[in-house]
C-alpha cells in the first residue's frame, strides 16, 4: 500500500485579480487535509472509493470529465501506462468541496503522490505541481494556478501568474479563525461573472485589480515583519474591493461583520466567493470568542488555525 496526504489551503489576499496578473498571497491550513491510499487488488480494474462524496465505482463506469477519472486517466497516459493495473484507491478527505479551500487541488496532488510513488515514477513538486494545474483547467476553464502551487509545495506562497514561485517567510506566528457559510463556492461561477465585468468595463475593472494587488504586496510586507495590526485593515480593505467586483454575498458580509465586531483585527471572504469560507485575523487569545459568535451568527463549520 502506498499512501500520500496533501493540506487544504487558503488564499489570505488577491482572489480573481490574480487571474488578470495581479499578486495573490496563500498558506496552507493543515487542519484539513486529503489523504489517499493505493494497493495492488485481487479484482480486476481500478476501483475508487472516497467515502466524502458519497463515491465507490470502477474507473471505467466514471465519465471522461470526473474530477477523479480525469486525473487518474491522464496520469496513466503522463505515465505511459499500457494495460492499466488493477487497483485499489481509497480517497478520505476532511476539506469541505467548493468551500475555497482547495478540496480538488489536494485531492488531485495527493493523488498523483500515492499514484506515482505506487507505479514507481519519479515526479518531483515542479513535476506534480504541473500536472495538478492541467487537472484544475479542465475542472476551472482558466485558473490562477495558486490553489495547485500552495497545496503542491505545503508553504506561504506570493504568487504572481506567469512568474516564477516565491515563498516567503512569516514574520512571527499568527491566527487565524476560518468561518464556512455551509454555502457552495463553485470558483468557475464568480470568475465568469468577474470576466464579463471586465469586459463590459475593463478600465474600472482594472483599477479594482491594481488596488487589490497593491493591497496584497502590502500585506506580504506586513506578514514578514509581523505587523498585524496593518495586515488586518488590509484585509479589511480587499474585502471592501471583492464586494466592488460583486463576488460577496450577504451571508460572507454578515459573518465578516461579525467578526470584526467580535474583536478580530481584520476579515474578508476568501476564494471564490458568492458562499464558501471568510477569514479572521485574530490574537490568538481572541480565537474561541471570535469563533463561538461566528457559530452563533450561522457559520456551519470553523476551523482556528495558526500559520507559521
Amino acid at each position: 500500500m502506498t499512501k500520500a496526504t496533501a493540506f487544504g489551503k487558503i488564499i489570505l489576499f488577491g482572489e480573481h485579480a490574480v487571474v488578470y496578473g495581479r499578486p495573490a498571497l496563500a498558506v496552507p491550513v493543515i487542519q484539513v487535509h486529503a489523504d489517499v491510499e493505493v494497493s495492488d487488488s485481487r479484482r480486476e480494474g481500478i476501483w475508487i472509493e472516497a467515502p466524502a462524496v458519497r463515491l465507490r465505482a470502477e474507473l471505467k463506469t466514471l465519465s471522461a470529465d470526473h474530477p477523479i477519472a480525469a486525473a487518474l486517466n491522464n496520469l496513466f497516459f503522463l505515465f505511459r501506462t499500457s494495460p492499466f493495473p488493477n487497483l485499489e484507491i481509497r480517497i478520505s478527505s476532511t476539506i469541505p468541496v467548493a468551500s475555497g479551500l482547495g478540496s480538488g487541488a489536494a485531492v488531485t496532488v495527493a493523488l498523483t503522490r500515492a499514484l506515482a510513488s505506487h507505479l514507481r515514477h519519479s515526479m518531483n513538486d515542479e513535476d506534480v505541481n504541473a500536472f495538478a494545474y492541467e487537472i484544475e483547467k479542465i475542472h476551472h476553464g482558466a485558473p490562477s494556478g495558486i490553489d495547485n502551487t500552495v497545496v503542491t509545495y505545503a508553504r506561504p506562497v506570493y504568487f504572481v501568474k506567469g512568474q516564477p514561485i516565491e515563498t516567503f517567510k512569516v514574520g512571527q506566528p499568527f491566527t487565524f479563525v476560518i468561518g464556512d457559510t455551509g454555502i457552495p463556492s463553485p470558483t468557475n461561477e464568480s470568475a465568469e461573472d468577474v470576466r464579463r465585468l471586465w469586459l463590459d468595463d475593463p478600465s474600472r475593472l482594472e483599477s479594482v485589480f491594481d488596488k487589490i494587488g497593491d493591497v496584497s504586496f502590502s500585506a506580504r510586507c506586513a506578514i514578514e515583519a509581523g505587523m498585524y495590526e496593518w495586515l488586518g485593515g488590509l484585509m479589511d480593505k480587499n474585502h471592501a474591493l471583492l464586494q466592488e467586483l460583486t463576488v460577496s454575498s450577504p451571508e460572507l458580509d454578515h459573518l465578516v461583520e461579525a467578526a470584526r465586531g467580535a474583536g478580530a483585527l481584520g476579515a474578508k471572504l476568501s476564494g471564490g466567493g458568492r458562499g464558501g469560507n471568510m477569514i479572521a485575523l485574530v490574537k490568538s487569545e481572541m480565537a474561541e470568542t471570535v469563533s463561538l459568535v461566528l457559530k452563533t451568527m450561522g457559520a456551519k463549520n470553523i476551523i482556528t488555525t495558526p500559520i507559521f
